[in-house]
């Protein structure tokens, strides 16, 4: 015969689990149309600057897990005709974001790779019309070179400003019963003077942003700032 206590027991048990099912992620949200690729909604040339596409960029690894992680990776490096500066890009597409698959940001990649940080920094990065992005900012050392890196990641709706706060926005989205997608989006450039490396990115991404589609910028930044770029 049952008692009381183990009918309580149960009842927590159960109710638990309803709970669990409860907050159980049903609905994906995607800011990548059906039939779009990241490859074609950035372009690949705009004003004096072309690209070519490149696999030799710092990028996670696709081993494992990692490999189911991302959808679409794109790396490219653009060249300006006028100047010769180059800038290198790196845009790593998932469109599944949750406890096991979520974005692997540079400051976790670059060192697993031989890289020393030798400095991190958030920021905001102003665009066309007024709008800031959030971004991170990264020294890192190789052995042959320093690279300084910008980026930001896209989790829905979202734009999280750290790995804290992308768990706290994968947290969010599952209570709300949803699955985002997520994009990271890295733009780097070498040379020996961080000032000069970072503001030649800072004059870069905004053009890039504002050559792309209006109505696929979202899948980059979120809807938004997308609607805030103005041309």
């Amino acid at each position: 015969m049952i008692g009381r206590r183990q009918l309580l027991f149960l009842g927590a048990c159960a109710g638990a689990a309803g709970m669990s099912y409860g907050l159980k992620p049903r609905r994906r949200l995607s800011l990548v149309s059906s039939g779009d690729k990241i490859e074609t909604i950035v372009p690949v040339r705009f004003g004096q600057w072309s690209s070519e596409e490149s696999d030799g960029l710092v990028q996670p690894k696709t081993e494992g897990l990692a490999a189911t992680l991302y959808s679409e990776m794109v790396g490219r490096i653009y060249r300006n005709a006028e100047t010769g500066e180059q800038v290198m890009m790196l845009i790593a597409y998932g469109d599944t974001q949750s406890d096991l698959l979520q974005l692997h940001r540079p400051e976790s990649c670059y060192p697993a790779l031989g890289f020393e940080l030798q400095s991190v920094s958030a920021g905001e990065m102003p665009l066309p019309g007024g709008a800031e992005l959030p971004v991170r900012r990264i020294v890192a050392k190789g052995a042959d070179r320093i690279e300084y890196v910008t980026y930001w990641t896209r989790m829905g709706e979202y734009l999280p400003k750290s790995a804290g706060d992308q768990r706290s926005i994968r947290l969010k989205t599952a209570m709300e019963g949803y699955v985002p997608d997520g994009v990271l989006v890295r733009f780097s450039a070498l040379g020996a003077d961080p000032t000069a490396a970072f503001a030649l990115i800072d004059s870069f991404v905004p053009a890039l942003l504002a050559a792309t589609p209006a109505a696929q910028r979202n899948a980059l930044v979120g809807t938004q700032l997308a609607k805030a770029i103005r041309t």
